[in-house]
C-alpha cells in the first residue's frame, strides 16, 4: 500500500491543532500535512511533530488572506512583491519542519486578467521559488483544483494546464501535485491518468466524490487506484484530505483495512 498522510486542516477537527499531532499518531499515520503553518512558531511545530514521530510531508505557500477569499496569489500580477515575500517564510519554516516539499496554490484569475498575462507571472514567480528552494534542495509542488465545484476561476484547474505550466518553469525541482478529488471533478480515468503523469507528480492526494468525503462515500474506487498507484514507480505520500462525514475515527476505516493487508 501507499505510504499514507493525513493532512490536519481536515482530518482529526474534532481536536485543537496541537492535538491532533498525537491524534494522527495514535490511528497509525507516520507523515502529516496542513493548509499553512505560519500561525505557529516553527519551533512548535517541529516540536509536536517530535514528540509523535511524525513527518512534516507538505505544506502551502502563503495564499494571500484566506479569510477574503484568495486561494493563492502566485498569478496575479499586482500581488508578485507579496509572493516572492511569502517565498522566503515558507523557505523558513520548510527547514525548520524537515519539510522537502511546498505547494504553490496559482490563484483564482480575476475576470478582467488576461489569462496569457496571468500564465506569464505564474511561470515567473514559479521559477523564482523553484530556483531559492533548489539552492536548500527543496522541492516546489504545483496543485490542479477543479473549477467547477469548489474554485471557480482558479486558473490551473486541470492537470494538463499544470503540465504546461511546469513544461514553461522549466525547472527540476518543481513537480506535480496531484490530487485524485479534483481530477475526478475535471477529468476522470485516473488510473490511466496517473500512469502517464506519474514521472512528474511528487505528492498526491484524496477525496471520494462528490462529496470531498472519506474513500467508499462516492464513485471513486479507491481499492482500484491505491492498487494501481502500487504498480507505479511512485515513491512519494498520498495524503489524506478529505471532511470525514461524522468523526475522524469513523471514517479510517479504508485506512484500518489497507493496514490489515500489509
Amino acid at each position: 500500500m501507499p505510504r499514507f498522510a493525513a493532512n490536519l486542516s481536515m482530518l482529526f477537527t474534532e481536536l485543537p491543532f496541537p492535538e491532533r499531532f498525537a491524534a494522527a499518531a495514535d490511528a497509525g499515520f507516520k507523515g502529516v500535512e496542513y493548509l499553512f503553518p505560519y500561525d505557529w512558531p516553527a519551533q512548535q511545530l517541529a516540536q509536536w511533530l517530535a514528540d509523535n514521530g511524525l513527518t512534516q510531508v507538505l505544506f502551502n505557500l502563503p495564499a494571500g488572506d484566506w479569510q477574503a477569499g484568495e486561494r493563492g496569489i502566485a498569478c496575479l500580477p499586482d500581488r508578485i512583491e507579496a509572493f516572492r515575500e511569502g517565498v522566503f517564510t515558507a523557505m523558513d519554516y520548510a527547514q525548520a519542519l524537515g519539510c522537502q516539499q511546498v505547494n504553490c496554490l496559482a490563484g483564482v484569475k480575476p475576470d478582467g486578467l488576461p489569462s496569457q498575462v496571468a500564465f506569464e507571472t505564474l511561470v515567473e514567480n514559479l521559477r523564482f521559488a523553484a530556483d531559492l528552494f533548489d539552492a536548500k534542495g527543496l522541492t516546489l509542488m504545483l496543485e490542479a483544483i477543479n473549477s467547477r465545484v469548489d474554485m471557480p476561476g482558479f486558473l490551473v484547474d486541470t492537470s494538463a494546464m499544470a503540465m504546461a505550466v511546469i513544461e514553461a518553469v522549466g525547472r527540476d525541482n518543481i513537480r506535480l501535485q496531484y490530487d485524485l478529488y479534483h481530477m475526478q471533478i475535471m477529468e476522470g480515468d485516473l488510473c490511466r491518468s496517473l500512469s502517464q503523469l506519474c514521472p512528474h507528480i511528487g505528492h498526491i492526494q484524496f477525496a471520494d466524490n462528490p462529496g470531498r468525503n472519506e474513500p467508499g462515500s462516492g464513485e471513486i474506487q479507491f481499492d482500484t487506484v491505491f492498487a494501481h498507484i502500487d504498480s507505479l514507480e511512485y515513491v512519494g505520500w498520498v495524503s489524506a484530505e478529505y471532511w470525514p462525514q461524522k468523526d475522524t475515527a469513523t471514517s479510517l476505516g479504508w485506512f484500518n483495512a489497507t493496514k490489515q493487508e500489509q
